[in-house]
């Protein structure tokens, strides 16, 4: 028989105790070894939380390092630490030149406004008294004889404003009889409200408040220089006093921006001295709507979609804003397609490239081939036009592709919370938006219309501070709509103004459209509106 042979009996017993024996001898071994294990289980998990903690502090570091490295630069830069314009890259990287030929053209244009300027003629004699006899045949300066035109220059001076009294003598006409007289009609004079002070004045205070951001404070110094007692109170009063006259055409023009087919929207904060329960200055903002040359700002005292909501609730097209979320009330499939802004895309990879990404370059080199589509679209008079689109989708779809190939593989390579991987991650989820362009030729490349439009805002909220309330902050931007839409157009908004503020107190509702800034222009043109008796 083979095999193991069974020990006897009491060999088993003592086989069996040994090992018993060493049982009892690793028993505390092993629970030292699984306590040891449990150790090293804490410990590694520990070590994650860690690990964790310092790769979030570490994306923390990195981000508080880029925005006060922007900071920084938006404060002290210099010119070549600010993001160029894309004009100027363009040319730098040898892509466009300046056009000498619009160059010429522009200078001509300003040589010719500067000749058609009020001309003031002074003549100069010679002092034939004080100059000397001829040096070559010694004769008297009496006998010298004048030459041609002479010689003629030119100096450009500043003539400063003043205030012209105008006092109206209205004839008064009596019958023989004694029992009736006639009096000539006087002068068109501003509605209620406007005392002794004339269109042009109200005009004046509204354009140098609104669209040169100069505040009511300064033009009382200004005046007061001229010799002129102007109260601050006064000035407030005829500028909001007036600016309610023309909610009609604001009104008018917020429902053709509304219809267009395609608007651009953007808003800023701007401070009300009304305080709220905290006791600090209440918080306000100005939002501002495009449609072509027509332009709406509405002041708001909240950032929610409400805004939106009221001026473009219920309409479709599309609409080109930034990523704020507040625009939602409106955009989606029952409202409005939404276009993304590439100019905020640039910006965030321009940061991300001064905060030592180098990588970041890639990108910005995409962005700029985009914008050479756009710029040789304006330069061969494409732009808006069919052949527009047809360029977009021959030449900035390849490139707009290759860009989302990067940003795919470039994704998961850095921080989510450093300047690169908000960059990244800010293109990848408004894609869909920043492509919208290439469906049809009137949808800009990015939103810098409706930001440039905001830059009056911002130099006013700097130099006034803030708006007084509400109702102060509507005024502002009935005046602001007007103002800008005249300068969109070409139409000198004093002049505007001027006129407007008084036919608007009688003008017929249902012909309100004749007195926007296009059509004004083109009847006053062509003198087709009726005279005003302004003395």
């Amino acid at each position: 028989m083979t095999g193991r042979q069974i020990p006897p009996p009491q060999d088993w017993q003592e086989e069996r105790a040994a090992l018993l024996a060493r049982i009892a001898k690793l028993e505390p071994l092993a629970t030292r070894a699984k306590e040891a294990e449990e150790t090293v289980r804490l410990l590694k998990t520990q070590l994650a939380h860690l690990e964790e903690e310092r790769r979030q502090q570490a994306e923390v570091l990195e981000a508080m390092k880029a925005e006060l490295d922007a900071l920084k630069r938006h404060v002290f830069g210099q010119r070549s630490e600010v993001m160029p314009p894309v004009g100027r890259e363009l040319r730098r990287k040898g892509k466009t030149k300046r056009d000498p030929a619009k160059e010429r053209q522009r200078r001509k244009e300003n040589k010719d406004k500067k000749a058609a300027l009020e001309t003031e003629d002074i003549d100069h004699a010679v002092d034939r008294d004080a100059e000397p006899n001829c040096p070559e045949c010694g004769k008297n300066a009496e006998d010298f004889v004048v030459v041609g035109e002479g010689r003629e220059t030119v100096v450009f001076e500043h003539v400063p404003a003043k205030f012209i009294r105008r006092v109206h003598h209205q004839q008064v006409l009596a019958c023989p009889c004694k029992e009736h007289i006639i009096v000539a009609e006087g002068p068109i004079k501003l509605g209620e409200g406007g005392g002794n002070y004339g269109p042009g004045f109200v005009a004046h205070l509204m354009v140098s408040r609104a669209l040169d951001a100069f505040p009511f404070y300064r033009m009382e110094k200004q005046f007061k220089r001229l010799g002129i007692p102007m109260a601050r109170s006064t000035m407030v009063e005829l500028f909001h006093r007036y600016a309610v006259d023309l909610k009609p055409l604001v009104d008018l023009l917020t429902a053709q921006v509304a219809a267009a087919e395609v608007v651009l929207a953007d808003e800023t904060p701007h401070k009300m001295q009304i305080k709220g329960d905290t006791g600090k200055p209440g918080k306000g903002f100005m939002w501002v709507f495009i449609a072509g040359d027509r332009v709406v700002y509405r002041f708001s005292p909240s950032r929610s979609g409400e805004t939106p909501r009221q001026i473009l609730g219920g309409t479709a097209g599309t609409l080109v804003v930034d990523a704020y979320t507040g625009y939602n009330a409106v955009s989606g499939p029952e409202g409005r397609t939404r276009a993304g802004c590439m100019a905020h895309v640039r910006r965030k990879f321009f940061d991300a490239f001064k905060a030592g990404h180098q990588e970041a370059q890639t990108a910005l080199d995409y962005i700029l081939e985009l914008y050479h589509v756009e710029h040789d679209a304006r330069a061969q008079g494409l732009a808006r036009k069919p052949e527009h689109l047809a360029m977009r989708k021959a030449r900035s779809g390849p490139v707009l592709e290759k860009f989302h190939e990067w940003l795919t593989a470039n994704k998961g390579m850095h921080t989510p919370k450093g300047p690169m991987g908000k960059a990244i991650r800010y293109a990848v989820n408004n894609w869909d938006a920043l492509g919208e362009f290439l469906k049809s030729e009137q949808i800009p490349l990015d939103n810098n219309e409706s930001e440039s439009a905001l830059r009056i805002v911002a130099l006013s909220r700097k130099n006034s501070l803030f708006v007084g309330h509400d109702e102060a902050g509507e005024n502002l931007a009935r005046v602001l709509t007007i103002g800008t839409t005249c300068q969109m157009a070409g139409v000198n908004p004093l002049e505007y103004l001027t006129d407007v503020l008084l036919r608007i107190q009688t003008w017929p509702d249902n012909q309100l459209a004749d007195l926007l800034p296009t059509s004004w222009q083109r009847l006053r043109d062509a003198g087709e509106l009726p005279p005003l008796n302004v003395g």
